[in-house]
């Protein structure tokens, strides 16, 4: 790195206090300035204050709580390796978030003393208790082999300093948060209690006042806003030739490294097969894949051995790729807010990037309600080979989603609106 690069860095970040050698670390990672979250997390998490941080994807949010923890770490350690004890402990609903934290607090804390090791299921436990037994500083573990290493008694949590629990709207929608109570309960009582999520469902805010003092709240990224860097394109398409469509532009428009948002795992398979058939690299990730399995198609994906991943919107929340040119919705959300999501997966990082969306006619309603919260002009595409009999926005509006419940008489009406909006409230 330039040596002005690191002045200007070192400039930025000194006004955080962060010691020398993690300051060091940082920069080698190619980081030239902090982003607003770190900005507003970092200090109060160096102070020992409980924090909740709203944020999406994309935010610098791991880095928001690692580099202050390791900070913090590397101050009481004495530099030392042995007799190590968990003294931080990160919550994180999935194995590839978890290996994500990891290596986060691998290379900041690359110049000090300290040990990491991420616990997840779907392996074998032996690997894992081995590094337990040697000893580590900072424990990154999902809720199900947390408790089950715990209850054999392999992990031991009093001594521990600080507690993450990470994208916590993500574990109530995997139905961890009775888990997540329960490790909360395992914990000292004077722990300092850092919760991050990307969204504040009711729930994770009960959770909140139930575990953390006092806490600090920081809120960067309104989940209304999309990045200014993506490009946003919507095509108008007949259901039926989605398929199509998408093969048209991979060929026709160079979309490389392109994630693909599908509704579901059976939609997600079959755009995958009917892309092999093309002789396009594509795979698919989701829930009914196994974790070795995951990982594999990830890597792949990132090797660029396969060109194509296509997610669902659960299993994409693991996912963290640098510099991803291309997001396209081949199945618009019901959920507005999960739009911005999706589409935050590019432009990251002041990058340029494109988010293209395709609408069918059953999904005209969802585009719409998209557009409300979003409040920004997207650019339609006209000139394809399978738009709707009568394209274009207007017409969209004019177009009513096939929903049944519409209907129906004013009980299911209601009935329907009342379950929209707690589905939304959930999410």
């Amino acid at each position: 790195m330039p040596r002005c690069t690191i002045a200007v860095f070192y400039m930025q970040f000194n006004k955080l206090e962060i010691s020398e050698n993690i300051l060091r670390a940082i920069a080698e990672q190619g980081y030239t300035s902090p982003t607003p979250i770190q900005q507003q997390a970092i200090p109060v998490v160096l102070e020992g204050r409980d924090l909740i941080g709203c944020a999406q994807t994309g935010t610098g949010k791991t880095a928001a709580f690692a580099i202050p923890i390791i900070d913090n770490l590397h101050h009481i350690s004495r530099g030392g390796r042995k007799n190590k004890v968990i003294r931080t402990l990160v919550v994180t609903p999935t194995r590839e978030l978890a290996l994500q934290i990891g290596e986060s607090f691998d290379a900041y804390a690359k110049y000090t003393h300290l040990r990491q090791t991420t616990l997840f299921g779907g392996v074998s436990q032996i690997p894992q208790v081995d590094m337990l037994r040697k000893g580590v500083d900072i424990l990154i573990a999902t809720p199900g082999r947390l408790l089950d290493l715990h209850k054999q008694g392999f992990i031991d949590l009093n001594h521990l300093h600080t507690l993450v629990l990470d994208e916590a709207d993500q574990m109530l929608d995997m139905g961890f948060i009775n888990d997540v109570k329960k490790i909360v309960k395992l914990t000292p009582s004077n722990r300092q209690t850092l919760l991050f999520s990307a969204t504040m469902p009711l729930a994770i805010k009960e959770l909140a006042e139930m575990f953390l003092n006092n806490p600090a709240y920081v809120e960067v990224t309104p989940v209304s806003s999309t990045a200014e860097t993506v490009q946003q394109r919507i095509y108008f398409v007949e259901k039926e030739n989605k398929r199509k469509l998408l093969y048209h532009l991979i060929r026709n428009e160079n979309l490389h490294d392109l994630l693909v948002f599908a509704r579901t795992k059976h939609g997600a398979d079959n755009v995958v097969k009917f892309l092999r058939k093309q002789g396009v690299p594509a795979e698919a990730i989701h829930g009914d894949k196994s974790q070795s399995a995951r990982q594999r198609v990830l890597e792949a994906f990132k090797q660029k051995e396969v060109g194509v991943l296509v997610a669902t919107d659960i299993a994409a929340r693991g996912i963290d790729i640098n510099q991803l040119p291309f997001v396209l919705n081949f199945d618009l959300p019901n959920i507005p807010e999960t739009y911005v999501h999706r589409i935050g997966r590019t432009g990251r990082a002041g990058q340029g990037g494109v988010a293209l969306s395709f609408c069918g006619r059953d999904e005209a309603t969802y585009w719409k309600d998209i557009q409300r919260l979003i409040r920004v002009p997207v650019a339609e595409v006209k000139d394809h080979p399978y738009p709707w009999s009568n394209s274009g926005i207007g017409e969209a509006s004019e177009v009513k989603p096939q929903n049944k419940n519409n209907r129906s008489g004013k009980s299911k009406s209601r009935k329907s609106a009342e379950s929209k909006k707690n589905k939304k409230r959930w999410y």
